[in-house]
């Protein structure tokens, strides 16, 4: 599937960008769309290249049903979107390493040589890390496509709301993902404005920025 690009002015994306929580509810997204938005959702960064982002898109009456006891004051924003994507830190993302780093090679955007010096390094650090490492890498790493995906919703001509406001430690078996694998790092509704939503203030750079 192509590019459905509404939008390709990036300071129109990015400014006109507002936290949304009412959508129009007949505005649907096709499963062929949403794979695409994910596509290009992944293109952010991540560290080592080990992408362990996961999403869940909740988009069915059962699986809103599931997810509405769990996100506590965000009732509106499951009831309205076209979906909920809940992201996901996969903390065994090393599984995958093989993959990443071998299809790299085949697509000739990584030397044989230093795939085989990166995994002779990373092997063992993955092996040791402490979960805790893990999780904050997650958090990391999900945060960053999570960003990444309001700007490319906002492409293909779609809204967006960040949601940290659920039950963390509930979410995943709520969705049948294996709790001690998949760690939650934030939910993302999506779907058509019902709403203008409401611009805010950023502090300025000199309130906020230290030079040495």
């Amino acid at each position: 599937m192509e590019n459905t690009y509404k939008e390709n002015n990036f300071d129109t994306i990015m400014k006109g960008r507002r936290s949304i929580r009412s959508y129009d509810p007949t505005v649907k997204i096709s499963r062929e769309e949403m794979e695409q938005i994910i596509n290009d959702t992944v293109k952010a960064p991540s560290s080592v290249n080990m992408q362990p982002w996961r999403f869940t898109v909740v988009e069915s009456e059962a699986g809103k049903e599931a997810l509405e006891p769990l996100i506590r004051f965000n009732k509106l924003q499951n009831q309205t979107s076209a979906a909920m994507i809940v992201i996901f830190g996969d903390l065994n993302s090393f599984e995958y390493a093989e993959k990443i780093y071998s299809t790299a090679v085949e697509q000739n955007l990584m030397p044989q040589e230093v795939k085989d010096r990166q995994l002779e390094v990373l092997s063992p650090l993955f092996e040791q890390m402490a979960t805790e490492d893990k999780k904050e890498t997650a958090i990391i790493d999900g945060a960053l496509a999570a960003m990444n995906l309001m700007l490319v919703a906002r492409a293909y001509g779609y809204d967006t709301n960040p949601i940290g406001g659920f039950e963390r430690e509930k979410i995943a078996e709520a969705l049948g993902m294996d709790k001690e694998r998949y760690y939650p790092v934030m939910i993302v509704s999506i779907g058509k404005a019902n709403e203008e939503g409401y611009p805010s203030y950023r502090l300025p750079a000199t309130d906020i920025t230290t030079w040495k």
